[in-house]
């Protein structure tokens, strides 16, 4: 959602992550295009605080698409990112409480 550019930094550094992230000029974003953007995208890693990141992964779930990253933890024992918590989530109301 852009709110901290830590965010990118750290995903666009990534060898797996990052040479498949494609970012968006400042100039040329507007709400519209982002909604687009992200809807339609091969995966989805949002943060499951942000409404728009829950309204973008309630989409992509409601035309079939999957591949939403929004309930992931890295693994202390091995590094290794895991999901803590699949798609559905979004929509269940005791993890995501009002915004579900």
């Amino acid at each position: 959602d852009g709110q901290n550019p830590a965010v990118l930094e750290r995903l666009l550094a990534d060898p797996d992550l990052g040479p498949m992230i494609r970012t968006v000029p400042e100039e040329a974003c507007w709400i519209g295009g982002d909604l687009t953007l992200a809807i339609m995208s091969n995966a989805f890693i949002g943060n499951p605080a942000s409404s728009f990141s829950g309204f973008i992964a309630k989409s992509r779930l409601a035309l079939g698409f999957g591949h939403n990253y929004l309930f992931r933890a890295m693994d202390k024992d091995t590094g290794e990112w895991k999901t803590v918590c699949g798609d559905q989530c979004i929509f269940d109301k005791s993890v995501m409480n009002v915004m579900s």
